[in-house]
């Protein structure tokens, strides 16, 4: 059965609540009900392909808390590997808090400085977990991941996954972009080259790409990336794929129920994309698929939808392990 590792920060997550002010506040002093939960990129990502039927594991480190524990539960429950989640005495993880406005679109504030996971390419049993990434058929990390270490760290990591990139596993990079994650955009566009030079799959948008490059054209973009298979999402519901020397459009269909809250679009588009590359659809066959899971769940409120609402499983032509995506 084909695997994926994913690897990056989960946080708990503040979400402010519909509805008006909590009992005696008034419009004008702010605050407000929020309700709590547990959130990241990459575990979003994580949550949808274990929902796929992918084997996944996520990949990160905790704290010894009450908080930590529940989060372990509650991947569990979504059937998301806990083995390689690193345990640290007297730490917590991250928190953020959520804002929404009245057309969906998100405000994030964040606390996360001293957070467990910001240490997992610095602990006695790194070695380890990073040799384990040769077992997985694809890894999959963010820029989030990737910002919340420090340049020896990435340094680390980028070698480890050049290693398991030589028995062929396969490394799929998601550039979401966040610049207050990042001390300058110089930075920023350093480690971005070298995880462009490293994947074999880059999921990108125009959003992430112009905020590091500002003024480029579609074009220039997608030259900054040589990667062999390169999904770039424009602002509008359509996506642009290249592989095989040739760019191919796959436009989303049309929404037929309101936007509700746009959290989890990329992450949700990028399990549905690896879980089909992986259960042998073509790239623009996955990339529909990614489309139509982004669509669904936008249509609900938080980064994990129901369970119910998750779309019917289809099937897919049967793929090797470690052949599915090349």
């Amino acid at each position: 059965m084909a695997s994926v590792a994913c690897i990056g920060e989960c946080m708990v997550e503040l979400r402010q609540a519909q509805g008006g002010q909590s009992s005696g506040q008034s419009a004008g002093q702010g605050g407000g009900l929020y309700s709590r939960g547990f959130g990241g990129d990459t575990l979003n990502t994580a949550v949808y392909l274990a929902r796929l039927e992918i084997k996944v594991d996520y990949l990160t480190a905790l704290g010894d808390d009450a908080l930590s524990d529940e989060m372990i539960a509650a991947w569990t429950s979504e059937g998301v590997g806990t083995r390689r989640v690193a345990r640290l005495a007297g730490k917590l993880p991250g928190l953020y808090m959520i804002q929404l406005d009245a057309k969906g679109e998100r405000q994030f504030f964040h606390w996360r400085d001293s957070a467990a996971a910001r240490q997992l390419m610095d602990l006695p049993e790194t070695n380890e977990l990073l040799n384990s990434l040769m077992s997985y058929d694809i890894i999959y990390l963010s820029a989030i991941t990737l910002s919340i270490y420090d340049a020896a760290g990435r340094e680390r990591l980028f070698a480890a996954i050049k290693r398991a990139r030589l028995l062929g596993t396969r490394f799929v990079f998601d550039t979401n972009f966040r610049a207050r994650g990042w001390p300058d955009r110089d930075v920023a566009r350093e480690v971005f080259a070298a995880a462009f030079g490293a994947a074999d799959i880059v999921l990108t948008s125009t959003e992430d790409l112009l905020a590091l490059y500002p003024g480029e054209s579609q074009d220039q973009l997608m030259a900054r990336i040589p990667s062999p298979e390169l999904v770039f999402r424009l602002a509008e519901p359509v996506s642009l794929l290249r592989f095989h020397g040739a760019t191919h459009e796959v436009r989303a269909e049309p929404m037929t129920k309101p936007v509700v809250d746009t959290t989890a679009a990329g992450d949700s588009f990028a399990a549905a994309y690896i879980a089909a590359r992986l259960a042998g659809s073509d790239p623009v066959e996955a990339a529909q698929a990614g489309h139509r899971l982004a669509s669904l769940v936008i249509c609900y409120s938080g980064a994990i939808i129901p369970g119910y609402a998750m779309p019917p499983k289809k099937r897919h032509r049967p793929a090797t392990s470690r052949q599915a995506t090349k």
